[in-house]
Parts: structure tokens; sequence; C-alpha cells
């Protein structure tokens, strides 16, 4: 067989299941390839759409995915994406074809383009070495958590693969946990043990049943409170103790408690600026500790994360102590650490709604198991934050590049890998247009999807940070979504009232056989709570 098909066949042998993209020349017969060996292909409109989905769809199942690109453009079309999920550690490998001639239109150095956006490249430049390459793609990618750019130049796609190179394949094994060493067990027990106000902040290393239950039984132990990062969010949902999401998007009473640590253990966690509110919630004297089985992370304890909490806890001295778990604590927990608990004045007029009042009444509205995805901008917080998920698998929050007009590619992937829950996009009005060709994969994969644009006709990012100045140029005129949405065969409603949202309702009651957008138009007067606090680090 020639090497285009062995590498498709390969990379689906080595535990790939899913591939998104779209097709060219180039990529052909290597996507083929890839279904004819069982996996399942989803067309996107446009690459940068196709990379977010793989993205979101690896986040959200767990499994490596695949982005297939034609050469050159097809690869640069994709390139926010792909950056997007090298700086998540998304585990993600990207089959591009490539043009090695440098007369030709098609060519750019896609190595160093790679490189430069944090993803490991590798190429595939002899026919014995396809199948290998292939694999050890993989294996980077589950192993290390990386986003790895796998070139297959023209030329070489198109030669002969030794007869035997997929029999003697060494398929990659499932990633082993890391043990913690005894040291590193010891030191952090003593930490816990010294400690009378911990609070646990647990992130993407933490995203499991098997984490969860050891971080809950250690917390318990030691008293400690328990919040996440946002990417985690909904890791301890239903639980008394829980803070919800350390940072930006912190409560007020969240944020007090967090900032009232003695102790802080961050398991699997990098501690972002965005996760501390640039520091700000650590106060001096307090004591962090960060628990990470990835080498590049700069951890304090090297371990996986539900492995080392069931090592300290069998390491830890005495019964339980009540630690930060006081009856106060308790109280206050109860009735104010959701956004929605806390008191606001509502500032929606005849035309527009106030975002903090959509949020809550879509919370009531749509159903609890659900997968909520998050486009960048001012509105961001308000779905993050008051849309309640079931677990860590409910958001699905590709910002760490901060990239608008992700969002409802990322409901895509999450809807894909989550079957079973209603899908809903929460977007702004610069991220839904710029996505918008999107649409169309939505209806065409009949996924009954939820779109909530938060529509302020602005970037209203630019238009709080730069007060003051002209804003021309980050304001538009008043356009109507939901008309676009309906040339793409959703079903639409504008909302500029509570009233309005009976449509979202009768929507939920009905078949939905086909998408709803909800084109709701939001007032936008201030900034919110979580930019006052992004810009201060500005």
């Amino acid at each position: 067989m020639k090497v285009a098909e062995a590498v498709g066949r390969a990379l689906v042998g080595a535990g790939v299941a899913q591939v998104f993209g779209v097709v060219g020349s180039g990529n052909f017969h290597l996507t083929n390839a890839m279904v004819a060996a069982g996996a399942r292909f989803v067309a996107a409109r446009h690459e940068g759409g196709a990379a977010t989905m793989a993205d979101a769809y690896a986040r959200t199942s767990g499994t490596v995915t695949v982005l297939s690109v034609h050469q050159g453009p097809g690869l640069t079309n994709a390139l926010t994406g792909i950056t997007e999920a090298a700086k998540s550690g998304t585990p993600l490998v990207v089959a591009a074809a490539e043009v090695m001639e440098p007369r030709s239109n098609f060519h750019v150095d896609q190595e160093a383009l790679g490189r430069a956006v944090g993803a490991v490249p590798m190429r595939v430049a002899a026919p014995e070495d396809a199948v290998g390459q292939a694999c050890e793609a993989v294996r980077r990618a589950l192993h290390e958590r990386r986003t790895v750019l796998l070139n297959l130049p023209l030329e070489t796609q198109t030669s002969d693969v030794p007869a035997d190179t997929l029999a003697q394949a060494l398929w990659p094994l499932p990633r082993a946990a890391v043990e913690p060493s005894a040291a590193d067990v010891e030191a952090l027990t003593q930490v816990l043990d010294g400690s009378r106000r911990p609070v646990f902040v647990a992130g993407r290393g933490a995203r499991s049943p098997g984490a969860r239950d050891a971080l809950e039984a250690l917390a318990e132990h030691c008293g400690a409170l328990l919040a996440t990062s946002a990417v985690a969010r909904g890791l301890f949902r239903g639980g008394p103790w829980t803070l919800d999401v350390a940072g930006g998007f912190s409560s007020p009473l969240a944020a007090e408690l967090i900032t009232g640590a003695d102790t802080i253990v961050a398991w699997g966690c990098s501690l972002t600026a965005w996760t501390t509110r640039h520091g700000r919630l650590i106060r001096p004297g307090t004591t962090v500790v960060r628990v990470d089985d990835d080498p590049s992370a700069l951890g304090d304890v090297m371990g996986d994360v539900e492995l080392t909490a069931r090592r300290v806890l069998e390491a830890a001295s005495g019964g339980g102590r009540e630690g930060y778990r006081t009856p106060g604590n308790a109280e206050a927990l109860a009735a104010r650490v959701r956004w929605r608990d806390v008191p606001y004045e509502d500032t929606s007029t005849r035309e527009r709604i106030d975002p903090r009042t959509l949020s809550v009444a879509l919370d009531d509205l749509l159903p609890a198991e659900r997968v909520v995805a998050v486009d960048s901008g001012n509105f961001m917080g308000y779905p993050t934050m008051y849309l309640s998920v079931p677990d860590e698998q409910g958001l699905c929050f590709t910002q760490a590049f901060q990239s608008i007009g992700l969002g409802l590619a990322t409901a895509i992937g999450a809807a894909l890998a989550r079957p079973d829950r209603l899908p809903v996009a929460a977007l702004g009005d610069g991220g839904a247009l710029m996505g918008a060709a999107e649409l169309d994969t939505v209806r065409r994969l009949g996924l009954p999807m939820v779109v909530v644009v938060y529509n302020d006709d602005a970037y209203g990012a630019e238009v709080h940070h730069f007060g003051g100045h002209p804003l021309d140029i980050v304001r538009f005129p008043e356009t109507d979504i939901a008309a676009v949405a309906r040339g793409y065969g959703f079903e639409a409603v504008t909302v500029r009232t509570r009233a309005d949202l009976k449509a979202v309702a009768d929507w939920l009651a009905g078949p939905r056989t086909a998408p709803l957008l909800v084109d709701a138009k939001v007032v936008a007067e201030r900034g919110s709570w979580w930019l006052e606090e992004a810009f201060r680090g500005h």
C-alpha cells in the first residue's frame, strides 16, 4: 500500500477513532484511509473550525483525536485552533499534507509553523518509517499530552510501504500513572497536617472521577475547601464545601475564602494569572504546593493527582480535622457562593436584557444534563458561572489562547464527544459572526444544539477597556443574527426581555428537529466583573 493509506490505517490502529478536517487533494487519500479503517470523519466548513472541534472532542472524550488538513493554506487556516490546543496540552495529532518544493505556491515551512505555536513537529520522510512515525505521533500526544504536527510530504505519500510494516507496528500503550516519591508524599502530608485553613484548587490534571473521589476524601480529612480552575469547573459540583471556580470568575465569597487560606494545594493546576487574579488571591505567607505529573509544569510534587492524594491520605495522622470547614463557612457557602445568589440590580430595559438575568433564566430552563462551550469576550463570565454544569465534562473552555471565534466549533466537538447531553454554545456577537460558517456543520450533523449569542453589537471588551477614546471602530450597527441562523436551517428567536424566552421553553418541549439560536440583545453600559479583574493585570 501507499504511505498515505498506511499512515491513515496506523493512526486508527494506534487508537484514534475521531477525525475532523477539510479535505483537499493533499489529504484526500489519508482521510479516506482513516475512514476505511473505522474512524469517524467530520467535515468542517473551515480548517479553523475543524481544529477547534478536534481540540474540544479530545478534551471532552479524553482520547487522542486527529485533525486532517491540506498542505499550505489548509494548515495555516487551522493555526489558531492548533495554538489553542498546544497551549492547553490537548492530545491531538495534526496530519498535514506538505509540499517540499520551495517554488510551489503551496510551500511554507510547516515545521517552523508548528514549532512556533507550541506543537511538536514531525515528518514522515521515508516510506519505511511511515507507520512508526504515525504510532510515535499518537504516543507523544497521549503520553506527553502534546499537540503533534505530523507532516506528510506529497512525494512520500505516494511511495510504497513494505508489505509487513503494519503487521509489525508497535501500538502505543495507555499512559501509565506517575507514582509520587515517598519524600514528596511525606512533605505534603506534613504541610497539610500543619494547616488550619487549607484550600485545594483542582485543574485540568484532576479531571477524572477517580481524582475527584481521592481529593474529596483527603479534603474531608484535613478540613480543606475545594475549588477548581475554569477548565475543571463542575468537578466538585453538589458538595457542601465547594468554592466553585478560583480566579477572575470567583464570586465575592469564594475570593474572600481563598484569600484567607494559609495553604493552597494546586492539583493538576498551573495557577496561572487568571486562576489567582494576578496573584492577589494568594496572600503573603501562604504556603503553596503544586502537584502535577507533567515535568514541564515545574510542580513541587511530581505525581499523578489521584495517586498522590491517596498516598497522602494513607500517610496522614489522626482523625479528621475541622480546618476551614467551620459552621460559619458552611452557612455562607450554602447561601452565597454561586454568582446567581449574589444580589444585583437588574439593568434590563424594554429593548435589552441584563446578561445576568438572561443567564439565570437560561440556567432554569435548560436541562441539567448539558455540555456548555463558551467563546471569549466581555460576556464570557456570565454563561461560564451562571450556567451550572453536571460535572467536570460539562464545560469545554477553549481559552488558553484567548481567541475570539472558537466557541461554536468548541460546542460541536464537545457535543460529538457527549451525545447524551444537550450542547449549549455561548457566544458574543463578534465570535458568532467569526465562526458562522460552522452553523452549517451543526445543522448538517443534526445536533440539537442551543446557540446563545450575547449580542451587544460590539467587541465589548475593547469598548469597556478603552473608555474615553473614540470607539466607533469596535462598535457596529445592529445585526439580525437570528435571521442569519434561519438561513442555515436553524430555528431562531430574538430575545430583548425575559418574556421572549418562552420561545426557548417551547423549543425544549418540542421535538428539537432543528438547532436553536437565541439572539439575545444584552445591555452594554458596563463591563463584566471578570473583565475589570482581567484588565488590572494589563
